[in-house]
C-alpha cells in the first residue's frame, strides 16, 4: 500500500466518522430520540479556513486543550537548555513566527525546515538589511509583559530584547559568562545588538551570513526573557518566576504530572486567519506528562488528551500503533509527517571499529531497507538513502538519484559484500561465528521494534549486538561527552534547517552524535555558512552533503512517518508540526467545537 493510498483511506475514514457523529447529533439519534426536535447543528456558524479552503466550525472561546508531553527539559531557561522552549514558548515569545495564515498548498508546515517566505513578524513588526552586516529590527508597539511581578505589565522595549540576546550570546555585560549552551553557530555570528530608540534594534554581524538574521527571528534560543526576572533571580530555571509577553501564563507545575497555563487576558495578539479575533481561544492549556505509550493512548481514547504529537514528543512512532488506533478510534484525526530518517544509528567514529570506513559501509550494506519498508512499515516509509540533508531541503542536498555507482554500492543491500568488507577490515568470524560484540544503546522515545529488526540484520553478518534502552538524559550525556563505546540512535536525512542539518558533523557541535573531527568537512561547512549568495550556498551545501555520504558517518534507515493525533473537536489544526509553528503558540490559535465534544460524550 502506498503512502497516498493509506492517507486517503485515513482521511475518508475519519471524515465519515466525524460526519456520522454530526448527523446523529443533529437528528437526535445520538440520544436515541429520533422523534424529538433535531438539535441545532444547522444553526452553527461556519467559516472558511483561508489557509486550506476547508469549511470549519467558527472560532469559539473557552475550554481547555490538553496535550501529552513525553520529553521534559531539565530546566526551562533557553540560555542553559536547548529545548526549554517546549515549556516556555507560549509564555515567552520571539521576534518572528511562521505565518499561520499561509496557504498550506504553498507550504504545509509538515517539515522542520522553515523557508524564509513563511516567516512573519511577531514581537518584531518589520525588519530590513541596509547592508550585508547590518539588520534593523522594528519592535512592535503595544506589547506588554504579563501583569506579574517583577514585570507588572510594563511595555516591551528594544532594551529588553538587547538584554535577552546579549545574555544568550555572551555579549555586553554577559561577555565574561560567555554564550549559552549549544548556541547555534549562525547566531554566534552576531557582533553586537543595540537599541537605538525604544522600538528599534540594530544587529551587527561579524561576517556576512545569509542566515543569521533569520535565526535571530526564530531560533530555539531566541526567546525574549524578562530582564528584571534574570536580575532578581539570576536565571529563569524556576517556573514560578517565568514572566513573558505571550498568550499564556505558566501557573502550575506538578512534577512528573503536568504543566498548566492560563489565558493571558491582556494578550496583544490576534488570529492571523481571522484578524478580528483576539488570541488565545481557550481559557486553559495543559501539558500532561507521560512517557508510557499505553498511558498516552489511554489518555487519548478517554478524551482526557486532545492531542498527542511532536509538540510534546508524544507522537506515534510506529505505523502499527497508528493503524491500530485508527481501527479502534476512527473518529480521531491521524496526521502523518516526516522530518528525518529517525531510523539511523551512529557511533563514536574516533574509536575502533567505527573509525574504519569499511566497517561503516558493511553495516549499511547489511540492512535490507526495501524489505523492511514493505513489511514492517507497510509501505509508508521512503527507503531511499540520504546524507545529512533531508529530502525536504530541495536545492541544498545531494539527491540519491544523482549519486554515482561508486557511492550507491555501499548503500545497497549486499550481505555478501558486507561480510567481505569486514574480513578485509580485520574482523573475521570466529569459531562461534561472531566477528565482534558491541552494544546498541537505544533512545527510549524512538521506535525500538525497528531497531530490533535492524540489529538482527547485523547479527546475520556476524556482529553480536546487545540492545540497551537509555533515557533522554543518558542519551544527551553520551552525545555531549561521547561516552558511547557502541552504537547509538540518531537521525539522518534531516529537514531540520537549511543548510544546517550538516552542522551535526561539525567538530564544534555539542550535539554531534558521531563525534566527527574532520577539518576538511569543517572547512566545507564554514564555507556554506559564509556564502554570499543563495546559489553559492546551495552549491556548497550539496558538496558538503556529498562528503558526509562518502564518509558514511551515519548508518541510514527508511524515512518513516511519525503521526500526530488530534481529537475531532479540535478545530483549526491541519497536522502542522511543532518545528514551524512555535510550540504552544500553535495551540493559542486552535479552538474547541464544544457542541461536538459534548455530543460525543466528553
Amino acid at each position: 500500500k502506498t503512502f497516498k493510498e493509506e492517507t486517503m483511506k485515513i482521511l475518508f475514514t475519519r471524515t465519515f466518522a466525524v460526519a456520522l457523529v454530526l448527523i446523529l447529533s443533529a437528528t437526535g439519534l445520538w440520544a436515541a430520540a429520533a422523534e424529538e426536535e433535531p438539535a441545532a447543528a444547522a444553526d452553527k456558524k461556519y467559516v472558511t479556513d483561508p489557509s486550506t479552503g476547508k469549511v470549519v466550525v467558527a472560532p469559539q472561546y473557552g475550554g481547555t486543550i490538553s496535550i501529552v508531553m513525553s520529553t521534559i527539559p531539565p530546566n526551562i531557561d533557553p540560555y542553559i537548555v536547548y529545548n526549554a522552549g517546549s515549556v516556555i514558548s507560549g509564555v515567552n515569545e520571539k521576534l518572528g513566527v511562521t505565518d499561520w495564515a499561509l496557504d498550506r498548498d504553498v507550504f504545509g508546515y509538515k517539515t522542520i525546515y522553515t523557508p524564509e517566505f513563511a516567516i512573519r513578524g511577531h514581537l518584531a513588526e518589520s525588519w530590513e538589511q541596509p547592508d550585508p552586516l547590518t539588520g534593523i529590527v522594528h519592535i512592535r508597539k503595544g506589547v506588554y509583559w504579563h501583569n506579574k511581578a517583577p514585570m507588572n505589565g510594563r511595555e516591551l522595549t528594544a532594551d529588553d530584547i538587547v538584554y535577552s540576546f546579549e545574555r544568550v550570546l555572551g555579549l555586553g555585560d554577559f561577555t565574561e559568562a560567555g554564550p549559552g549552551a549549544a548556541v547555534n553557530p549562525v547566531i554566534r555570528n552576531v557582533e553586537s545588538v543595540e537599541a537605538t530608540d525604544k522600538y528599534t534594534l540594530v544587529v551587527k554581524l561579524k561576517e556576512l551570513s545569509l542566515d543569521t538574521l533569520k535565526q535571530i527571528l526564530i531560533d530555539a534560543r531566541a526567546y525574549i526573557l524578562a530582564p528584571e526576572v534574570i536580575e532578581q533571580y539570576g536565571d529563569v530555571t524556576d517556573w514560578r518566576n517565568v514572566v513573558g509577553t505571550g498568550p499564556f501564563e505558566l501557573t502550575d507545575w506538578v512534577e512528573g504530572s503536568s504543566y498548566t497555563y492560563v489565558k493571558n487576558p491582556d494578550y496583544w495578539g490576534y488570529d492571523e486567519k481571522y484578524p478580528e479575533n483576539r488570541l488565545p481561544y481557550v481559557d486553559e492549556f495543559r501539558k500532561l506528562i507521560s512517557k508510557e505509550k499505553a498511558t498516552i493512548l489511554a489518555l487519548l481514547r478517554s478524551g482526557k488528551a486532545d492531542y498527542i504529537g511532536n509538540a510534546g514528543g508524544s507522537q506515534l512512532t510506529s505505523v502499527d500503533a497508528a493503524m491500530s488506533l485508527q481501527r479502534t478510534n476512527p473518529e480521531i484525526n491521524l496526521w502523518p509527517y516526516s522530518t528525518a530518517a529517525r531510523t539511523a544509528f551512529t557511533f563514536n567514529v574516533q574509536i575502533p571499529p567505527w573509525n574504519d570506513i569499511r566497517v561503516r559501509h558493511a553495516l549499511q550494506m547489511a540492512l535490507d531497507l526495501e524489505t523492511i519498508n514493505a513489511t514492517y512499515f507497510q509501505g509508508w516509509a521512503d527507503p531511499r538513502p540520504g546524507g545529512r540533508q533531508g529530502i525536504g531541503l530541495i536545492g541544498y542536498r545531494f539527491p540519491y538519484e544523482e549519486w554515482p555507482e561508486e557511492i550507491k554500492q555501499y548503500y545497497r543491500y549486499d550481505p555478501e559484500g558486507a561480510e567481505k568488507l569486514l574480513d578485509e577490515a580485520g574482523y573475521p568470524r570466529g569459531a562461534d561465528g561472531i566477528r565482534f560484540k558491541t552494544l546498541y544503546e537505544h533512545y527510549e522515545a524512538a521506535d525500538l521494534d525497528y531497531y530490533q529488526i535492524a540489529m538482527e540484520y547485523l547479527r546475520a553478518i556476524g556482529i553480536d549486538v546487545e540492545v540497551k534502552v537509555i533515557d533522554r538524559a543518558t542519551a544527551i550525556a553520551y552525545i555531549h561527552e561521547h561516552k558511547q563505546q557502541g552504537m547509538i540512535h540518531a537521525d539522518n536525512n534531516s529537514d531540520y534547517a537549511s543548510p544546517f542539518a550538516l552542522w551535526a558533523a561539525h567538530s564544534t557541535n555539542l550535539w554531534g552524535f558521531a563525534n566527527v573531527q574532520d577539518p576538511v568537512f569543517d572547512a566545507m561547512y564554514d564555507a556554506v555558512v559564509a556564502a554570499t549568495t543563495v546559489e553559492e550556498q546551495m552549491r556548497l551545501a550539496i558538496e558538503a552533503d556529498k562528503y558526509t555520504i562518502e564518509k558514511h558517518w551515519y548508518i541510514g534507515g527508511p524515512r518513516a512517518p511519525h503521526f500526530n493525533v488530534s481529537q475531532p473537536w479540535i478545530i483549526g489544526y491541519n497536522g502542522e508540526i511543532d518545528g514551524n509553528i512555535d510550540g504552544i503558540q500553535k495551540f493559542a490559535r486552535l479552538w474547541i467545537d464544544h457542541e461536538l465534544k459534548e455530543a460525543m460524550g466528553y
